[in-house]
Order: C-alpha cells, then structure tokens, then sequence
C-alpha cells in the first residue's frame, strides 16, 4: 500500500503582482521532509470559457486573432474571462456574442444576431467552416487548435457526442 502524500505547508504569502488578467503570488513553504523552499511562485488568473459553437447552417465558429505572446496569428474557438460574479455559462454566452456577433443558444444552432463588439486589443476575424471540413482538417494535420485548453475543449464535445442518444449532438463527433 503506497504511503500518503503529505501536502506542503504554507508559512507566508506574498502578492507582488495584480492586474485584471492575473496575480502573481510568492509562497514560502515548508516541506514533508522539513526543509523550506522559498520563493514558490504561483500564477493565479480568472476562470475561463472556452464556447464550440455551432451555426445553425453546421459551421463551426473560430476566431482568428494576433497573439503577441507567441508573435503569431491564432485560429481559436471563441473565449475568454469570467467577469467577477458572473456565472461561466452566462460569461460563455457574453464572449460568443463579443467575438462572434452570435447568439440564440450556447453552442448549438447559433445565429448572427449583432455584428461583434471586439475589445481594443482584439481584431478578430470570424471563420465559419463547415463542421465535416473542421474534421476533416483536424484529422489530416490542415487544421489544428495550437492551445491545450481549446482542444480539450474538443474532446469534452466528442465524449459528450459519444454519449449522447441525441443525433444533432451525435453528429458533432471528431
């Protein structure tokens, strides 16, 4: 029988940074074996959204967007952060709309229903790509959501698809 891991022990927090997209907080810590280790930085940043969201003519929506952190021009799923005291699905529904102009469900059937209201250090580029094609590109290497967090996204979808005895939603496997 495998021992217990025993949690590290926090002596001292300190924030020295914070902003509206994250905080950077240093531990001190102190260690199973009793040694300290000292700083532990741990980067601390809002919930997330992630919509796959689906045209009512079978489209999947992607943003394309510049992200200067990787000096290059992305193609993603429409995201973003959950503001303070709102609800993920209603943060969901906001980013769809802001990104996209859609709306008039979350991710099934949507429809344009306002032209985008991008924020300053967006310029956003819609793709509408039929949800075959999508696949397809997927699966031959054309295609391909370079975050970690959008293609899990993905395969949340697939396994709910899998699952599903709904055949709108069955269509929708990878």
């Amino acid at each position: 029988m495998a021992r217990r891991i025993e949690p590290w022990r926090l002596l001292e927090s300190i924030y020295s940074f914070s902003d509206r997209w994250l905080r950077l907080r240093s531990d001190t810590v102190r260690l199973p074996g009793g040694s300290t280790l000292t700083p532990y930085h741990v980067i601390e940043a809002a919930d997330w959204v992630n919509v796959v969201a689906i045209s009512a003519a079978g489209c999947i929506l992607l943003v394309e967007q510049y992200r200067h952190a990787v000096t290059r021009t992305m193609m993603e799923i429409p995201a973003g952060h959950v503001d303070a005291g709102e609800v993920p699905e209603a943060a969901a529904h906001r980013e769809l709309k802001e990104e996209t102009g859609y709306g008039g469900g979350l991710a099934l059937d949507v429809t344009k229903v306002t032209a985008p209201a991008q924020h300053e250090s967006e310029t956003l580029h819609l793709h509408e790509i039929p949800w075959v094609e999508f696949v397809d590109g997927l699966r031959a290497g054309r295609l391909r959501l370079p975050e970690a967090n959008q293609m899990s996204s993905l395969l949340l979808l697939h396994l709910l698809a899998q699952a599903s005895g709904d055949p709108t939603v069955q269509r929708l496997k990878l």
